[in-house]
């Protein structure tokens, strides 16, 4: 049995479009992962932090396995591609992060789903809702009415022929 999930991407330093074509590919090429589609991508200038604008999209796939596994895929995708962690919110090639497992809610060391903030950045939402007008986050609700507090972040979709 699967379980449908949404991952957040985003990157601000090399060539975050790029990466993340081969993120999209890393996912499909999994076994435990089906039906990988991802957003149209957005430019969003960076929270808590200085650096170049990011770039973020969001994923929806069917995973076959635990959220703990998902995670520690995303975190070994992000590895392969040269993410190295430094500071929290730290500019980064990559970021790979899980927003929703199905409807779980997990609250982990290592990992809290939904994603804590996610309800609160546009650059999340909006992407989520470009593949899923009517998702809901679990013990917050709509997203679609969750962003509508973020509409004062400035995000804009990235045109085809974008070069960062």
């Amino acid at each position: 049995m699967s379980t449908p999930c949404y991952l957040g991407l985003g990157g601000n330093l090399g060539q975050p479009l790029s990466l993340f074509d081969k993120v999209v590919a890393h996912f499909t090429a999994l076994p435990a992962a089906s039906g990988v589609v991802e957003s149209p991508r957005y430019e969003s200038e960076p929270v808590d932090s200085s650096g170049p604008n990011y770039v973020n999209s969001v994923l929806a796939l069917h995973w076959v396995g635990t959220a703990h596994a998902l995670l520690e895929a995303c975190m070994a995708i992000e590895q392969q591609l040269g993410r190295v962690r430094t500071v929290r919110n730290a500019p980064r090639v990559i970021d790979v992060d899980v927003l929703l497992f199905g409807q779980d809610q997990i609250s982990l060391p290592d990992l809290t789903v939904p994603h804590p903030r996610m309800h609160l950045r546009r650059f999340v939402l909006q992407p989520l809702l470009d593949l899923n007008t009517s998702a809901a986050i679990p013990g917050v609700g709509l997203a679609s009415q969750s962003l509508l507090a973020t509409l004062d972040q400035p995000v804009q979709r990235i045109r085809a022929d974008f070069q960062n």
